[in-house]
């Protein structure tokens, strides 16, 4: 008896013993692993301890910006940063949040302050801090930011192109266009600017320019298959058919895995009259995409060239379910229909 009252007395003191108090590692840890929830439990009991210790505001923030609560996240970063003005994680975090709040203007400083206090500023802060130059039209600063992320020196011509694809992104097609009439200044024989302009021309439906461009690029860049892509999709809508065929074939010998080369020839050989052949390159494309809706409204007009207007309807079904599948009363699917 004594002997188990000893250990019950023992076993009394370990139940009594407090529990270790949480650590900012413990709840890095837990967020690194994806236990957002747990992370800010043990986050909200550091915050009670005065003064709170760095970095859980900043963890806090990361943890809010994972769960796509910006304003929360915005406001934890903004805390972070009162407590350690130098904290330059929180001054990206925060300048990538205010960014994605639609509020350039003021990410803008902080991107900046962020990238000057360290040697090799992560990639994805620059990117941002350009978008946001792009937004507030101070488009020579977002060249200089995405030079810098692209290892570029900043009035090369490289970095106007480079700056010029991304505004054709954004649709700034003039400021784009701008940008790499400049880089071709500086190097006439630049590979893929003229392929820009004639992406640029295609977005502003002036197809004349565009083909005009994309032929000078195949002189300088002649097996880049998506510069052939281009081209095709500009001698289609331009009704120039042959021309459209023999370019897509070389597309698809460089980039046999895009389904926009199948897709564009399906639809030239339909209006070539051959939709046989157009269903054989359109199937192609649909086992490589079944949820593309372009691929199933070209293989409805080839099955409709055909006569096979059972076809062509369930082709047209298929593609109209795919483009209103998430509208809030969805078509219903033709696999459903008796």
């Amino acid at each position: 008896m004594p002997v188990l009252l000893a250990a019950s007395a023992a076993a009394s003191e370990v139940e009594t013993v407090p529990a270790a108090p949480p650590t900012l590692n413990q709840a890095s840890s837990l967020a690194a692993r994806g236990h957002l929830d747990p992370a800010m439990a043990l986050l909200d009991i550091l915050a009670q301890k005065l003064p709170e210790q760095p970095g859980v505001e900043r963890l806090r923030g990361e943890i809010f910006y994972q769960k796509q609560m910006l304003g929360e996240a915005d406001a934890a970063f903004a805390k972070a940063l009162q407590q350690d003005p130098e904290d330059r994680e929180a001054m990206e975090m925060r300048g990538v949040t205010l960014y994605r709040l639609a509020r350039p203007a003021e990410a803008i400083p902080l991107l900046e302050r962020a990238n000057r206090t360290v040697s090799s500023a992560n990639v994805d802060p620059e990117y941002v801090l350009g978008l946001c130059y792009m937004d507030v039209k101070r488009y020579d600063d977002a060249r200089h930011a995405f030079a810098a992320q692209f290892g570029f020196a900043p009035d090369s011509p490289a970095a106007y192109v480079a700056t010029a694809r991304l505004l054709l992104r954004r649709e700034f097609t003039d400021e784009a266009r701008a940008f790499v009439n400049k880089a071709l200044t500086i190097d006439p024989k630049l590979p893929m600017a003229h392929q820009l302009l004639g992406e640029i021309a295609l977005a502003r439906a002036d197809l004349p320019t565009a083909i005009r461009e994309l032929e000078m690029e195949e002189k300088l860049n002649p097996l880049d298959g998506s510069l052939y892509e281009h081209l095709g999709d500009a001698y289609v809508r331009n009704a120039q058919y042959e021309q459209a065929r023999r370019v897509l074939n070389r597309a698809i010998l460089l980039q046999p895995n895009d389904t926009g080369p199948y897709i564009l020839l399906g639809e030239a050989l339909t209006r070539m009259g051959n939709p046989a052949e157009a269903v054989h390159y359109l199937a192609h494309a649909e086992q490589m995409d079944p949820g593309n809706a372009v691929t199933h409204t070209q293989l409805g007009q080839a099955y409709r060239a055909m006569g096979d207007m059972g076809m062509a309807e369930r082709e047209y079904r298929i593609a109209v379910y795919i483009q209103h599948r998430n509208d809030p009363k969805p078509v219903q699917s033709p696999a459903q229909e008796k």
